[in-house]
């Protein structure tokens, strides 16, 4: 069974920091790009970010300056590092390997005072 997991996510007050991480094996993660993609209630998912099997990283405009990715090959581990989060980053979080469209569980990050 494929998984994907993530972890790290919680509640945070507005300028905070949070670091998602997302599991999985190695078939998932060698030589494919891995994604983050949030849901906010009563909105569509949006997409977040992507690092390729190179390490290039992609950002949407709405978390670039403030959210990294990063991904560990060794531990089949990709991590999203937010800093200077603010309400509206409020969603769960979701990672995605696009090849073969596998999706986590999600995680929820509320930023709130």
């Amino acid at each position: 069974q494929v998984q994907l997991v993530e972890s790290g996510g919680g509640l945070v007050q507005p300028g905070g920091s949070l670091r998602l991480s997302c599991a999985g094996s190695g078939t998932i993660f060698s030589g494919n790009s891995i994604q983050w993609y949030r849901q906010a209630p009563g909105e569509q998912r949006e997409w977040v970010t992507t690092i390729t099997s190179d390490n290039t990283p992609f950002y949407a405009d709405s978390v670039k300056g403030r959210f990294t990715i990063a991904r560990d090959n060794a531990k089949n581990t990709v991590y999203l590092q937010m800093n200077s989060l603010k309400p509206e980053d409020t969603a769960v979080y979701y990672c995605r390997q696009p090849r073969y469209d596998y999706w986590g569980q999600g995680t929820q990050v509320t930023v709130s005072s």
